[in-house]
């Protein structure tokens, strides 16, 4: 079954019992912890070992289990400490981006050099690297995600497939997912307004909001009988827990309702 979430650096300003009270009040199955430094760190990479009891006594008391985290960086030692955490912790996904400049071949190389590296040493511990196409960075859209896949061959890479990157490289991504089905591990998902290049204030990042066909997405995703995490990732400026929560629970009932017309739930 398709399991909805929400990555938690969308209630940065509360803590993250706070936060995961409030994700599974809005009625999720799972949820992202963020790992984003200077930004979100309710998993403090400096800390796991002290948060690990602490995190996981949250994770069942809510019945919210991790479903992945953002880490959001290319730092080798910084994501091996992310994997080394998320194998003791029970988190089955690190999400990163691509890293590198769009139509810059210099940058393809070593990004995916990179990548290939740490995908070899999140199988070490267990876990799977999902990268996803980015505004801006060497990997943007479908033909680059596409490249990207041909290149790695790690069994514990993955794509993490965020329709708002792909419609503001000017593409359809209920037409792009199928074609990178065979790797996709993860989906981030949010509406966006307009072609960029930012996704739009966070309330117009709620499901239902902008202008990708979110329907046809999610009858992709069933059609092609995708059965990973979906997350809600709302970046932006701080909102309080009411904002947060509100734009979580719109962007549940969008796509609870959207899943219950399609059978898958």
């Amino acid at each position: 079954m398709i399991k909805l979430g929400v990555n938690s650096v969308l209630f940065k300003t509360v803590s993250f019992r706070e936060a995961a009270e409030a994700i599974k009040k809005c009625g999720y199955d799972g949820v992202e912890i963020s790992a984003i430094g200077g930004m979100c760190e309710h998993l403090n990479l400096a800390d796991w070992k002290n948060q690990k009891d602490e995190l996981k006594a949250i994770s069942a008391e809510f019945e919210l289990p991790f479903l992945s985290t953002e880490v959001a960086s290319h730092d080798r030692a910084r994501l091996n400490t992310a994997f080394e955490a998320c194998a003791e912790i029970g988190i089955p996904i690190v999400n990163i981006g691509p890293g590198g400049q769009m139509n810059n071949e210099d940058t393809w190389g070593p990004m995916m050099e990179e990548i290939e590296t740490l995908s070899e040493d999140a199988e070490k511990f267990g876990v799977t690297l999902c990268v996803k196409a980015h505004v801006g960075a060497c990997v943007y859209s479908t033909p680059t995600t596409l490249r990207m896949m041909e290149t790695i061959k790690s069994p514990a890479f993955g794509v993490d497939m965020d329709p708002s990157h792909i419609h503001r490289a000017g593409e359809n991504p209920a037409v792009a997912l199928p074609a990178v089905l065979s790797a996709m591990k993860h989906i981030h998902i949010r509406d966006c307004k307009g072609e960029g290049p930012s996704p739009g204030a966070p309330t117009d990042q709620a499901c239902g909001r902008g202008d990708i066909d979110l329907f046809g997405y999610f009858r992709a995703m069933v059609d092609q009988k995708y059965d990973g995490p979906v997350c809600l990732e709302v970046i932006g400026p701080d909102q309080s827990i009411t904002d947060a929560t509100r734009i979580a629970a719109e962007s549940y009932g969008y796509m609870n309702a959207i899943l219950k017309s399609l059978g898958a739930r």
